[in-house]
């Protein structure tokens, strides 16, 4: 596709590489983060480092978000020097952040209202690495334009791009990915021990289920550093437990009951009070050793 002009707000875990992404795809970017050293590798690896979101937006087709909480993402397009004070049609806000589904949809009816501009929900599964290849999986939700206007750009960061219905969609269905995802890390944590202390190489568990119904990405990608005990991030666990308390509190906003995400919430909860919310996700597999005595 033709080189863009983009705004990328936030370069965090996920922004870098996906930033470093766009850039060796021949686009230019603006780039701003609160972090000074965040910008500073974004402008290493050729972006303009902005002094602000307003800034950023500045002369940028399409205007990138991929911030930590909601009101990150309330902040960097709202508040003081935002985005949305300089965006004009026929910009358009993409927003690969997790964030609570009713505040995402009140955020896109607010852009439109102030700026005329369109915003999709565009969260994103796959971590860091399918961020800089480009495979990442988006799930999309926004006005049937706004997401004609961002698949072109959506096809350079991801290899799977699914519209999922009006604002808010996308987010309903990271939502069941994180309950799901949440989840599956609770009961391969269990595995790991279990298979240890069954007596077995718990590192060939990944080969031994291949292609059986318990063979998933999650198997072959997150249960070997739980194995190897490699809890660098790849996602923190203090974002999964976020995850979890808004698909939790969405659930129950619904009256749809939700009692594994529950679980793997509490556990989660207990893993960041005992201090490693800074950790990868993974680490979630130290409870069951703390707990067994191990």
């Amino acid at each position: 596709m033709p080189a863009l002009a983009i705004a990328y707000i936030g370069i965090g875990l996920m922004g870098l590489p996906m930033t470093r992404r766009l850039l060796e795809r021949g686009h230019r970017l603006a780039a701003f983060d609160i972090l000074p050293d965040r910008l500073a590798a974004a402008e290493a690896a050729g972006a303009r480092a902005a002094v602000s979101p307003a800034d950023a937006v500045q002369g940028a087709a399409f205007v990138l978000l991929n911030l930590p909480t909601t009101e990150a993402v309330e902040a960097a397009v709202f508040g003081p020097r935002g985005a949305a004070g300089a965006m004009r049609p026929p910009q358009v806000l993409a927003d690969f952040s997790t964030i609570a589904v009713d505040r995402g949809r009140s955020f896109a009816a607010r852009l439109a209202a102030e700026t005329g501009c369109g915003w999709v929900d565009a969260p994103v599964s796959g971590g860091p690495p399918a961020a800089g290849a480009g495979t990442l999986t988006v799930m999309a939700g926004g006005r049937a334009e706004d997401i004609d206007a961002v698949r072109p750009l959506m096809a350079e960061v991801g290899a799977r791009f699914t519209p999922m219905g009006p604002p808010g969609s996308g987010l309903v269905a990271k939502t069941i990915n994180q309950m799901i995802v949440g989840c599956a890390h609770a009961v391969l944590a269990e595995a790991v021990v279990l298979a240890e202390r069954g007596g077995i190489d718990a590192a060939r568990i990944p080969e031994c289920l291949a292609g059986g119904h318990a063979d998933s990405t999650l198997l072959r990608l997150l249960y070997p550093r739980m194995v190897a005990r490699d809890f660098t991030p790849q996602g923190y666990a203090r974002q999964l437990l976020k995850d979890l308390e808004m698909a939790s509190a969405f659930a129950g906003s619904l009256k749809a009951p939700a009692p594994m995400t529950g679980e793997a919430l509490n556990l989660y909860r207990l893993l960041a009070h005992l201090g490693h919310g800074e950790a990868d996700s993974s680490a979630i597999v130290s409870l069951y050793e703390k707990r067994g005595g191990s």
